[in-house]
C-alpha cells in the first residue's frame, strides 16, 4: 500500500484487551495498550516520500504480524456515483493506456460495495492493494487513475495510493460522516438509523407515517394499506418487470407507482408462531404490508427483501400481502423468477406466494420519501460502510464526482460543507477536496433555459468556493448530450492532478456593471483569456430578477476579463455562463481550462 507523506502514520487493529502491542515501522517504534474492547492504535513519526518498500511489524503475547512494500507518498479517497466509477476499459483510449498501465509506484484499493445503518469496524469482506498493472486497473475508477498516472508525471518518484469508494446512483447524503448527518437531520434521524439496525420492523413503523402523508397528499383520501378493495385491480399479465406488460400503459411509461397484492393461507399454528416474508428484489423501492401493518421499506434495484412478520400480524385463514412499489427509471417492479416469494412460517416449511398477482397503478405521481436507511440515498449509509472502517489513516485528499442524482434537490453546497467536514475529522485537516462539477448532458437549447443541472454545478462552485482548501474541477465540456456517463476521463484526470498539486483553476469572482458594459473578473486564469472556434464566447446571459427574463448577450474577452455587452437591457441584476444541461463552452486559458458554468448576481 501507500502511507501518506508528511502526516502522522496511524495504524489501528485488535488484539487481547489489556494487551500490549508494540510495533515498528522502518527505524520507527511505538507501544499502545489495547483497550476493553481489544482496540488498539499506534501513531509512528511522519515520513518524506519513498519508492523504498518498508516493512510494519506488529507484536502482542500471541504472535507477530508483518506487512512488507509499504511506500510513502500521496493517498487519495475517488468517491462518488458512477461517473467517478467508470473504469478504464470504459474511457477513452483504454487498449493503448492499459498497455501503458503497469507502475509500482501506484498502488490501488477497491472498496466492496455495501451498506450500513451504524458505522462498521471493518469492510465487509477482505480487500488487497495491488501495484498498478492491466489487470489492477481495467476495472478502476478511470478519473483517479488517471490523475494519479499525471501526479506521478510532475512529482517523479513520489508514490500515489488511490482508494476507490464508489456507488453508481448514490444521493450525496449516502456519504455524510453520523455527525454531518446530525448537523443535517438532527438526532431523531440518527436514532432511526441505530434503531434500524437492532430491528428494521420497528424502524419501517416509525417511518411509516411519513409514507402515509405523501400518499395521502395526492390520493384524495384513500387507503389502501387499510382496504386494498378501494383499488380497482388487475391480475398481472406475466411475473415480470412491469415494462413488458403490454397494453397497461406501463410498457410505455414504466416510471410509476404500482400496487402489488397477493394472499396466502396459513393455519392457527403457523400464525401463532410469527416468519419471514421473503419478496424477493423489487425495482426500485417499495412499502410492504401484511394484513394493513407496515413490515418493511427497501430502495435498490436487485435487492432481496425479507421482512420480520410477527405473529399478532397474522390470523388463521388467508392473509394479505401488499407491496407500493416506486420505479423511477428504466426497469420496475419484479426484478426475478416468483420462486424467491414466499411466507417462512418459524419453524415450518415456506408458503410459496406463486407469481399470480393483482396489480393496480396508483394515481400520486413522484418518488415517495427516503427512509434514512435506503441503500441509495440513505443517510450516510455508504460512508458507514464504505468508509468508516479506513480509519483515521491520513491521506492527501479527497476527489468527489458525484451529483447527478441530487439534481433537483436543494442546499447542495450545504451538503458539501458537512461532507468535507465528516471526511477531514478522519482523515485529518490536510486533506484537499476536489470537486468535479458536472459535464455537459442532455437536451441543448437555443434560447436560454432553467436548468436543475446548471443549479447543481452552481452549489458545487459555491461548496469548492466556501472552503480554503477545496477545488472546483469543471468537465462541463467533456461531456456529451446522449450519454450521462463520457469517456474522456483521461483530461478531467489531468486536470484533478493541476488542482491536487495545488494550481489554481478558473473560477469567477465578481461581476460590475460599467456603463453599456459588464465586467466579469476571475481568479486561477493563466495567461489570458480567449475564445476557441469563433469571434466571442458562447452560453453568456444577462438576467434582471425573473428566470424568464435572461437574454443571450454578446460578450468578448479582455485579459482575464469578460467582458459583456448590457447596452439592451437597463436592469440587468446577474450575467451567467453555460447556464444549461448541456452547454456549448468555448471560453478557455492558456492552459486550456474552461470556465466553469456559474450565475454571478451584479456588485452594486
Amino acid at each position: 500500500m501507500v502511507l501518506q507523506r508528511g502526516e502522522p502514520i496511524v495504524i489501528t487493529g485488535t488484539a487481547a484487551p489489556g494487551e500490549t502491542v508494540r510495533g515498528t515501522l522502518g527505524n520507527s517504534a511505538a507501544t499502545a495498550q489495547a483497550g476493553p474492547d481489544g482496540s488498539f492504535i499506534l501513531t509512528f513519526p511522519a515520513r518524506d516520500a519513498s519508492d523504498e518498500g518498508a516493512t510494519l511489524t506488529l507484536s502482542d503475547p500471541s504472535g507477530e504480524t508483518v506487512v512488507s512494500d509499504l511506500l510513502v507518498g500521496d493517498v487519495y479517497l475517488c468517491m462518488g456515483q458512477s461517473n467517478m466509477e467508470l473504469p478504464v476499459t470504459r474511457a477513452l483510449d483504454a487498449d493503448n493506456q492499459l498497455r501503458q498501465a503497469a507502475d509500482d509506484g501506484i498502488r490501488v484499493l477497491k472498496i466492496p460495495k455495501v451498506t450500513a445503518s451504524v458505522p462498521q469496524a471493518e469492510l465487509s469482506e477482505p480487500v488487497a492493494w495491488r501495484a498498478a498493472t492491466v489487470e489492477s486497473v481495467a476495472d478502476f475508477s478511470a478519473a483517479c487513475f488517471y490523475m494519479a498516472k499525471q501526479l506521478r508525471a510532475d512529482r517523479g518518484n513520489v508514490p500515489v495510493g488511490l482508494i476507490h469508494s464508489n456507488w453508481g446512483g448514490s444521493a450525496a447524503r449516502a456519504w455524510l460522516s453520523p455527525d454531518s448527518v446530525r448537523a443535517l437531520e438532527g438526532d431523531e434521524a440518527l436514532s432511526l438509523l441505530s434503531l434500524y439496525e437492532e430491528d428494521p420492523l420497528a424502524a419501517t413503523q416509525i417511518f411509516a407515517p411519513r409514507w402515509y402523508d405523501w400518499w395521502e397528499s395526492g390520493a384524495e383520501g384513500r387507503q389502501p394499506w387499510t382496504d386494498s378493495d378501494m383499488l380497482d385491480w388487475q391480475p398481472i399479465p406475466q411475473f415480470s418487470f412491469w415494462n413488458d406488460w403490454e397494453g397497461t400503459g406501463l410498457d410505455t411509461n414504466p416510471v410509476a407507482n404500482v400496487w402489488l397484492r397477493q394472499t396466502f393461507t396459513l393455519t392457527a399454528e403457523q400464525a401463532a408462531s410469527g416468519g419471514q416474508l421473503a419478496i424477493g428484489a423489487i425495482d426500485d423501492l417499495d412499502l410492504t404490508w401484511v394484513n394493513g401493518n407496515p413490515v418493511g421499506y427497501t430502495f435498490g434495484w436487485g435487492v432481496e427483501r425479507t421482512y420480520r412478520v410477527p405473529s399478532d400480524f397474522l390470523h388463521e385463514g388467508e392473509n394479505e400481502v401488499l407491496i407500493a412499489a416506486n420505479n423511477s427509471w428504466d426497469n420496475g417492479g419484479f426484478f426475478a423468477g416468483p420462486e424467491r416469494l414466499q411466507f417462512m412460517p418459524a419453524g415450518g416449511d415456506p408458503i410459496p406466494l406463486g407469481a399470480d398477482w393483482d396489480y393496480s397503478i396508483g394515481t400520486v405521481q413522484g418518488v415517495p420519501p427516503r427512509a434514512p436507511w435506503d441503500s441509495n440515498a440513505g443517510l450516510g449509509v455508504m460512508y458507514n460502510a464504505m468508509i468508516a472502517p479506513l480509519g483515521p489513516m491520513r491521506v492527501a485528499g479527497a476527489v468527489w464526482y458525484q451529483g447527478e442524482s441530487d439534481v433537483g434537490q436543494p442546499d447542495y453546497d450545504t451538503k458539501l460543507r458537512e461532507l468535507f467536514a465528516g471526511w477531514r475529522r478522519q482523515f485529518g485537516e490536510q486533506t484537499r477536496m476536489l470537486v468535479v462539477q458536472l459535464a455537459d448532458f442532455g437536451e441543448r437549447h437555443s434560447e436560454p433555459v432553467e436548468s436543475g443541472w446548471a443549479q447543481l454545478r452552481q452549489e458545487q462552485l459555491d461548496g469548492a468556493q466556501a472552503d480554503d482548501n477545496a477545488a472546483l474541477v469543471t468537465a462541463i465540456d467533456l461531456g456529451e448530450p446522449t450519454d450521462i456517463h463520457p469517456a474522456n476521463k483521461n483530461v478531467l484526470g489531468r486536470r484533478l492532478a493541476m488542482a491536487a498539486q495545488g494550481e489554481a483553476m478558473p473560477m469567477p469572482q465578481g461581476a460590475r456593471r460599467e456603463g453599456d458594459r459588464i465586467i466579469v473578473r476571475f481568479s486561477g486564469i493563466e495567461g489570458d483569456l480567449r475564445a476557441l472556434g469563433g469571434s466571442a464566447p458562447l452560453g453568456v446571459e444577462v438576467c434582471e430578477d425573473s428566470a424568464e427574463s435572461c437574454r443571450w448577450a454578446d460578450a468578448s474577452v479582455a485579459g482575464q476579463t469578460l467582458v459583456i455587452d448590457a447596452a439592451p437591457m437597463e436592469t440587468i441584476t446577474r450575467v451567467r455562463h453555460a447556464w444549461a444541461d448541456a452547454p456549448i463552452v468555448n471560453t478557455y486559458d492558456a492552459r486550456g481550462l474552461p470556465l466553469p458554468g456559474f450565475e454571478l448576481e451584479l456588485a452594486d
